[in-house]
């Protein structure tokens, strides 16, 4: 299964206030970390916000955190917002469709395919080696 850059773009963004431990960031210094439009970026992080993923502190003081903590999330519930769609391949208009068993088979890809992202917490992805540990240098 291929991602969507959306949903790469917010793992990315979750990661890196995963390992500020709680404390505020801005849209602005997770984009110019992963060379991410701050504009796009923006759009994505209101809909973590909304999905209960981010909070967001507005004013001078204001910045960005985790809602919860990285532990209580699991990459598989924010695949599963940020893929909306869900199915590997769209089978609604092909002419087999009817006595095709690849819908079944591609389902229960799919499963299999979340079942190991549920076992996954952010907490984990958040694991930097030092090796790049200074990207995420506030």
């Amino acid at each position: 299964m291929k991602l969507t850059r959306y949903t790469d773009y917010a793992l990315r963004a979750l990661i890196y206030l995963a390992n500020h431990d709680g404390g505020l960031v801005s849209i602005r210094q997770i984009a110019e970390t992963h060379g991410i439009s701050q504009n796009h970026l923006m759009k994505i992080i209101q809909d973590l916000g909304t999905a209960g993923f981010v909070k967001t502190t507005r004013g001078r003081h204001g910045g960005l955190a985790l809602a919860r903590p990285a532990a209580d999330i699991t990459i598989g519930q924010v695949v599963r917002h940020t893929e909306r769609d869900g199915g590997l391949v769209d089978c609604s208009t092909c002419r087999i469709a009817e006595g095709c068993s690849l819908p079944d088979v591609f389902s229960e890809a799919r499963e299999a395919f979340m079942t190991v992202l549920d076992k996954r917490r952010l907490s984990d992805a958040a694991r930097t080696p030092d090796a790049f540990r200074h990207l995420f240098v506030a």
